[in-house]
């Protein structure tokens, strides 16, 4: 767990006049399960597409697997080994699931029995193992959650980035996810990132979590720390705590 497998420095983001983030610091362990929370506007999905290379930061530097990857864009950092989800989905929804899925191989695999293997085994993983000949726009908006997942996974990325995963699902379907997401850590010594804002769920899954707050590094800590931290509890969490 001491190992750095991501580490952001100084990073910051305008948008015209707006700064969006601004001189922030983190890194992520390899083989943790890291939370990034924080209030709306606080610059969680800027931050998390900086990381991605969805964004380039205006200023900072992001090094991956000890080499310097700033500015590298989305294709270049997931061939690396950074693979992310998207917050309002990914899906080919007039696609099968077994297609939707196969998108996460193509770069990584190139039999095709392989690529078959890998869609089973991440089928299951993720509970979509008896919908793979479904469309993905005819499953409950649950299974397309998971399915968002397995397109990422697929790719068995080193690093998994997950934006919003948890957004509408119910209880069950919830505790399938973290189980899924454990799973996919301890099975295949995959890290996360997490950004999400169900606090009970990301207090569940998470070892650390950061707190942005305005573009800003607020807390860093373990669950129990964040929950009990003053500054958290005024700008983020109130009764959630």
């Amino acid at each position: 767990m001491s190992e750095i497998l991501l580490r952001a420095e100084n990073i910051s983001r305008r948008f015209g006049g707006l700064l969006a983030v601004s001189d922030f610091n983190f890194d992520i362990r390899a083989g943790e399960v890291l939370g990034l929370i924080g209030p709306n506007g606080a610059g969680k999905s800027t931050t998390f597409n900086v990381i991605s290379g969805y964004y380039k930061p205006s200023s900072g530097r992001i090094t991956f697997l000890g080499r310097d990857v700033t500015g590298l864009s989305t294709v270049a950092m997931s061939r690396r080994g950074l693979v992310r989800t998207f917050q309002h989905g990914s899906l080919l929804k007039g696609m099968t699931v077994r297609d939707n899925i196969l998108m996460g191989a193509l770069y990584s695999l190139r039999d095709r029995h392989a690529r078959e293997r890998r869609i089973v085994e991440t089928a299951e993983m993720l509970g979509l193992a008896d919908m793979l000949d479904l469309t993905a726009g005819s499953l409950p908006h649950g299974h397309q959650r998971m399915l968002s997942i397995a397109i990422a996974f697929c790719a068995r990325p080193k690093l998994l980035c997950l934006d919003e995963p948890l957004a509408g699902l119910n209880n069950t379907e919830m505790g399938a996810a973290l189980t899924a997401m454990r799973r996919i850590r301890d099975e295949f010594n995959t890290t996360i990132l997490l950004v999400d804002h169900n606090m009970r769920a990301v207090m569940q899954i998470c070892e650390r979590i950061v707190v942005l707050n305005h573009g800003r590094k607020l807390a860093e800590g373990t669950p129990a720390d964040i929950r009990n931290n003053p500054d958290v509890i005024r700008a983020y969490l109130g009764d959630e705590a």
